[in-house]
């Protein structure tokens, strides 16, 4: 038998992509086994094995993979096949290490118990193509990703942390990731939009009219200067299965996932332990203990200790970067006039009142040091602007009073 050219590649492709829903396992065993032609042809013709024929019994007699490609094209879209050089195959490597394991462990999906049993069902099986729009190549935009995802119903607070951290990756070379969604999903995008870099929307339905429609012109933005990525042809509509489906591929092509907000029965939170499933890191930003819109990401948090609490981008990438490379600088609080002081001039600050002047005797009282230690401070606080001689003694300067008396 002669190799199948490679028109005929992508269009066996093209056909699975409609013929059968994406993540099956059975599909993806059978187009390893024999190759996409021939495992289509098979599928066709109902002379596969077992459950890959069952899978595919609904649409076998369907064709029209040649008008999805054709329909591709008039989109200003494309089909891209394992064959291709810009397959991310360094991305999905992680997935397909995934899901060889659980395969070995009888199909149990590890994780905390949590997940729902729609979510238990959703194989961790490698995609067999994505039509994508938009000119980066695939793989170089997904060679440092990280996913930020979270509610619909997002609150105010949600959606700045998320188009923050967005922009923060964003401006240090990361691809969001995320799905296309209101809420959080749409701040992420719009996030590294600003600031200049690359997104991704994976969508849960095919690229004519990417789902929701109300982001029509952010879509139109992000194929402009990012990527739209689908498993399914372009006229396939958003039926609700497709989103756990879609959110294991968000979750696999990014090194990370950060859940910003996420009620109790969240999709973002399905994402999140889809990732863990694929060995990715996963992160979750806090949010305050009485919205409702973070009560899954708290619960998140508190049942996986494999979660990382994160709040802000350079959190995120330390934990998904070059280790060593990419730590996140300590938080500093802002300098005030008392830095630096040696212990003794600290504690003889310490003995002036809050308001008024007395003398180094009343400070020596208050302080609790000797006197001729407070004569020898006194010249070295009022060098920085701490304190002042006044005629009726020393006090404490503006500066001094404003830099707080409770700091250490």
């Amino acid at each position: 038998m002669s190799k199948p050219s490679a028109g005929e590649v992508r269009l066996a492709r093209a056909w699975l992509s409609r013929a059968v829903e994406p993540g099956r396992g059975a599909i993806h065993d059978l187009v390893t086994a024999v190759g996409p032609v021939e495992a289509a042809r098979r599928l066709r013709a109902g002379e596969a094995p077992g459950r890959a024929a069952e899978l595919a019994e609904a649409r076998r007699r369907e064709d029209l993979a040649a008008e999805d490609l054709a329909e591709a094209g008039r989109l200003g879209a494309r089909l891209v096949t394992p064959e291709d050089s810009e397959w991310p195959d360094d991305a999905l490597r992680a997935m397909e290490i995934a899901f060889a394991r659980e395969r070995s462990a009888g199909g149990r999906p590890a994780g905390d118990g949590s997940a729902r049993r729609d979510e238990q069902r959703v194989e961790l099986a490698p995609p067999l193509a994505l039509w994508v729009r938009g000119s980066p190549r695939v793989h170089e935009a997904l060679a440092r990703a990280v996913a930020v995802v979270g509610s619909r119903a997002a609150t105010p607070y949600g959606e700045h942390v998320a188009a923050d951290v967005a922009y923060g990756l964003a401006g240090r070379g990361w691809t969001v990731v995320s799905g296309g969604a209101f809420g959080i999903d749409g701040a992420a995008h719009r996030g590294a939009l600003a600031a200049g870099g690359l997104t991704v929307a994976v969508v849960a339905g095919g690229l004519r009219e990417p789902y929701p429609r109300g982001h029509s012109a952010l879509f139109t933005r992000i194929a402009r200067d990012g990527l739209l990525v689908s498993e399914w042809p372009p006229d396939a509509l958003p039926q609700r299965h497709r989103f756990l489906v879609r959110n294991r591929l968000i979750a696999a092509l990014s090194a990370g996932t950060v859940v910003v907000e996420a009620g109790v029965r969240s999709g973002a939170l399905a994402t999140g332990r889809q990732a863990l499933r694929a060995g990715r890191a996963v992160m979750a930003v806090p949010g305050p203990v009485t919205s409702a819109e973070s009560a899954g990401v708290h619960d998140f948090l508190r049942r996986c200790p494999e979660v990382q609490l994160v709040t802000r981008a350079a959190e995120v990438i330390e934990l998904v970067g070059a280790i060593g490379d990419d730590l996140a600088p300590e938080r500093q609080a802002a300098p005030t006039p008392r830095d630096g002081l040696e212990p003794l001039a600290r504690q003889v600050l310490d003995g002036l009142p809050a308001a008024g002047a007395v003398s180094p005797d009343l400070i020596a009282v208050a302080a609790g040091v000797p006197p001729l230690d407070v004569l020898r401070c006194l010249p070295g606080l009022q060098l920085r602007g701490l304190v002042e001689a006044t005629p009726a003694g020393w006090a404490l300067t503006a500066a001094a009073r404003g830099s707080g008396r409770d700091r250490p």
